[in-house]
């Protein structure tokens, strides 16, 4: 997409040389792809301690297979 901005000169350059990119377009898309990982891995941080994983899978899985199978047969008592 092309799109016109109004940037500081400086801070371009600069930024071309941090991201070591050959062209104003390569510096910006590098910048933007950085502040977007950042803020997702913020937001993921920010969850640290909030979300309970139960890293026992299998035993639920059972527990669900069981249920379904419990429900099936239910299902198919009543036609």
């Amino acid at each position: 997409m092309r799109t016109t901005l109004n940037l500081d000169e400086d801070l371009v350059h600069e930024l071309m040389k941090a991201t070591r990119a050959k062209t104003k377009t390569d510096a910006i898309h590098q910048a933007i792809t950085d502040m977007i990982r950042r803020r997702k891995l913020e937001k993921l941080k920010s969850l640290s301690g909030k979300i309970r994983i139960n890293l026992d899978w299998q035993k639920q899985e059972d527990v669900e297979i069981r249920h379904q199978k419990k429900l099936a047969r239910r299902w198919h008592g009543h036609r």
